[in-house]
């Protein structure tokens, strides 16, 4: 299997794409500062994690930007602290100021020159748009949890993907799912049949951040530290 053999790229964008977990954590140090005194950065993303991934679950028809609020009562409450609708609505509203990771937006423009990209990602239309302009690419098709009424790694976001794709002309041989949750994605993807590729962002760190700890099954195809990793293994391709 090559990266060459596909015609599709599916991306996952918050943690592959957008550097989710230095936007949380800086949208959340007002909490933190009147929260656990000295609470290490990952210790308080796996704590998002946990309430992120329930909140999907209970409420999977909650637009994002709600959902993230409702997120951030929940972690005010486990650590013991009062949090303001304010304050609850201004993290919710916090995903346009997240950063693109240093490498997305090259790296993208690359791979358009060579596929198909797509968006399969949690979020709300108008928090997309907003990221979408730090990664300065026109996406050739973005399907949010908002339009599918149910949030990664539910089955029926990647249904809806494939059907949608294969309304374009795109079987699953062509695709390419790339994401670095293996939780929201490459389980979910493993299910389906398609192919995958891992961007391993916190490859240099352990535990698993943001996001909560794979299932058994998770499987993917290739794996890469970084995107700007995986456009020079398909240059190698290509010269090869």
């Amino acid at each position: 299997m090559k990266l060459t053999d596909f015609r599709v790229l599916t991306f996952d964008c918050y943690g592959t794409l957008i550097d989710w977990e230095s936007g949380i954590h800086t949208a959340l140090q007002p909490l933190l500062a009147r929260g656990p005194q000295g609470m290490a950065r990952d210790a308080a993303l796996e704590a998002f994690a946990r309430h992120e991934a329930a909140q999907e679950a209970e409420t999977p028809a909650m637009v994002y930007s709600d959902l993230l609020a409702t997120v951030h009562r929940r972690l005010a409450v486990e650590w013991g602290v009062a949090s303001t609708p304010a304050e609850d609505a201004a993290f919710g509203a916090s995903v346009p100021d997240w950063p693109a990771f240093a490498d997305s937006t090259s790296s993208l423009q690359y791979l358009k020159k060579y596929y198909k990209l797509v968006i399969l990602s949690n979020v709300d239309r108008a928090s997309f748009k907003g990221s979408n302009r730090r990664l300065d690419v026109e996406f050739d098709a973005v399907y949010t949890a908002q339009d599918i009424g149910s949030y990664k790694p539910d089955p029926a976001n990647f249904q809806y993907l494939l059907d949608h794709l294969a309304a374009l002309g795109h079987g699953r041989a062509d695709i390419l799912h790339t994401a670095q949750s293996l939780f929201h994605d490459h389980a979910p993807a493993h299910r389906f049949g398609l192919a995958s590729a891992w961007i391993d962002r916190r490859h240099d760190r352990q535990g698993w951040g943001a996001t909560l700890a794979p299932p058994e099954g998770a499987a993917y195809d290739f794996r890469f530290a970084s995107l700007a990793a995986m456009i020079k293994a398909h240059q190698e391709e290509l010269r090869a």
